[in-house]
């Protein structure tokens, strides 16, 4: 296959994408959807470029959270099977509903969330972790993310890391979650829109493997504070962008 000249922003887009995604759990989808509609792709198929690239960059950056002890095994299962079910919903409605209404509401959302984790850690506030709410925290976090093109990584980790949750282990069981998500959502894809755009892809994908094991490294050397306050502030960062635009 002859890749094209843009073939190695692709890569490019990938490794910065993955590097921040896998040691702050999130951006990946969120960065690399809106650099491809800037690229003039359609919605759908920006978003499905990405979570076809998802699947071997969570799955590998995954195993490296898991290698690294960052994954906690029964809270990603609670997250994965309603996560999946909403992707896949949000998946066979992206080709006929527009969505972009929800995108200030959840925007709004995320920067309340942003700046309360960057309190928390500038105050050094860590109480006892809270349980439960996977569910809907699941369906809504898979449903966004497949009408998106991203937003998994951004509801989950600071969800979770809201409730007082150990940074690396937010950010670890969200990464390893999203590989069932991007899965399941590349196959709903895979069967509507058949398979376009491979070196767009492929370059995501090769720039995304590269990084994700040394992101994950890096999430368990960074102290939680610290962790907790990049976190916040990309999330707050993000979210104003996505207001203002």
């Amino acid at each position: 296959m002859d890749l094209p000249p843009e073939f190695f922003i692709f890569v490019a887009i990938g490794l910065a994408a993955q590097l921040v995604d896998g040691a702050l759990g999130m951006a990946y989808g969120v960065t690399s959807s809106s650099l491809l509609l800037a690229f003039g792709l359609p919605p759908a198929v920006a978003s499905a470029s990405v979570h076809a690239a998802e699947v071997a960059t969570t799955g590998v950056s995954g195993l490296s959270h898991g290698y690294f002890g960052n994954v906690d095994r029964k809270l990603m299962w609670s997250l994965v099977l309603p996560g999946v079910l909403g992707a896949v919903t949000g998946a066979w409605l992206l080709a006929s509903v527009d969505w972009s209404w929800l995108r200030p509401l959840v925007a709004a959302y995320l920067l309340a969330l942003g700046l309360m984790l960057v309190w928390r850690a500038w105050r050094g506030q860590r109480r006892a972790p809270r349980h439960g709410g996977n569910v809907p925290l699941g369906l809504g976090a898979g449903f966004l993310d497949a009408v998106g093109g991203g937003g998994w990584g951004p509801l989950t980790t600071t969800h979770l890391m809201a409730r007082h949750l150990e940074p690396r282990i937010a950010i670890g069981t969200a990464n390893a979650a999203e590989f069932f998500i991007s899965l399941a959502v590349s196959l709903v894809f895979l069967a509507t829109l058949g398979v376009s755009h491979v070196h767009v892809v492929l370059g995501l994908l090769v720039g995304g493997v590269i990084a994700a094991p040394f992101a994950a490294w890096l999430t368990r050397r960074v102290p939680a504070r610290p962790l907790m306050a990049f976190v916040g502030l990309l999330v707050s960062a993000v979210s104003l962008y996505n207001l203002l635009r």
